[in-house]
């Protein structure tokens, strides 16, 4: 492990930026319609229950990174094949997340310019960043943390001035009743983004005050929550639901529908970098948790040295992970969801808790 210390106020910018990051560029939960806000509060529920276990599991090792403990908890061998199964989780998702902003940048900005060029200029920054170390990373996001909510806010006023919003756009409430919106929870939301903040398990060893985890963490996650479900709400409100369901980046293009006296208007520019400092976060944690524990694992002594070979991966499987946005998105809200995030999320981290609880009970007992 490098030698750094994060302050709890770190780890909640951390968190939440990480989970801001590509959720509220896509459209979240979708599926239930004008529900869709409810979905994600219901999930963010889920997520700070699933964020419990691994703050437990942390509690039992609080200096020792998740690739260590794993082979404390499950044996050597089976323990480093679940550490190098999850730098691998990791690296993969880290290319998820540099696809969406990939194609939200080509989308809107760079229609021209091949993706290639836009991921690799993108991951070019956040390498050097993570090379520096995590510390540099949780810097670099109290910094960009108050330019996201300034834009967040102004964003908002600006909406509501422009008469943007219509409430009707949210009615009726529940109209198929509450079980498509429980099944949405239990097969996205709770999953993406909540429960990717298993990415943290990387991260929380370096926290200067243990003790102030849990809250840091929970409330920072139920910030993220409702941020994201007012986001939604007001795409749908804005948009209506049709049109917010096949828009590819809903928040654009609500943010498109701005126009303030004749002049104020074309603002999406402005909040592409708010979207693309939640990407970079969010990368930067996933890229950071694949080269941590593989550092660990591996016993290499110094982990920037592992940043551009894990780096120069993400970005290529980034261009090789679909034909096209569409599959893109039908990949990752159908496949990985249950072949990935419901067993590295859910499954494994209970099995470890258990017998984590198992062997420490022997201990004292």
């Amino acid at each position: 492990m490098e030698k750094a210390k994060l302050s709890a106020y770190q780890l909640f910018v951390l968190i939440l930026l990480f989970e801001l990051g590509s959720a509220i560029l896509v459209p979240l939960a979708i599926d239930v319609k004008q529900d869709a806000w409810l979905a994600i509060l219901l999930g963010m529920a889920g997520g700070c229950f699933l964020f419990l276990i691994y703050l437990c599991l942390y509690y039992y090792y609080p200096n020792i990174p998740p690739a260590i403990y794993m082979q404390k908890i499950m044996g050597k061998a089976i323990g480093r094949a679940l550490a190098l199964l999850y730098i691998l989780y990791f690296t993969y998702l880290a290319s998820r997340v540099l696809r969406d902003f990939g194609e939200m940048l080509v989308t809107f900005a760079y229609p021209d310019t091949p993706m290639f060029i836009v991921n690799a200029l993108l991951m070019m920054a956040i390498v050097y960043t993570i090379s520096k170390g995590i510390e540099v990373l949780a810097r670099a996001g109290e910094l960009l943390f108050v330019l996201i909510y300034l834009l967040a806010i102004t964003g908002f006023i600006l909406i509501v001035v422009s008469g943007l919003i219509d409430i009707n756009n949210l009615k009726p409430m529940l109209e198929e009743g509450i079980s498509p919106v429980i099944k949405v929870v239990f097969t996205q939301t709770l999953y993406v983004p909540f429960g990717e903040a298993i990415a943290f398990t990387t991260i929380l060893p370096y926290l200067n005050n243990p003790k102030k985890a849990r809250v840091t963490a929970i409330s920072s996650l139920w910030l993220s929550g409702i941020n994201l479900a007012l986001a939604m709400a007001i795409n749908i409100s804005v948009l209506g639901v049709d049109l917010a369901s096949r828009s590819q980046f809903p928040l654009l293009s609500t943010i498109q529908s701005i126009q303030v006296a004749d002049f104020l208007e074309r603002l999406d520019v402005f909040f592409m970098l708010a979207l693309i400092i939640g990407g970079f976060c969010k990368i930067g944690v996933y890229l950071y948790a694949a080269v941590s524990g593989a550092a660990s694992l591996f016993n290499v002594k110094k982990p920037s040295k592992l940043v551009y070979p894990i780096g120069l991966v993400v970005l290529i499987v980034s261009l090789a992970i679909a034909s096209n946005f569409a599959e893109h998105l039908k990949e990752g809200l159908q496949v990985v969801t249950i072949l990935m995030h419901f067993p590295f999320q859910v499954i494994i981290p209970l099995l470890l808790l258990f017998i984590a609880f198992l062997k420490n009970r022997k201990k004292t007992g």
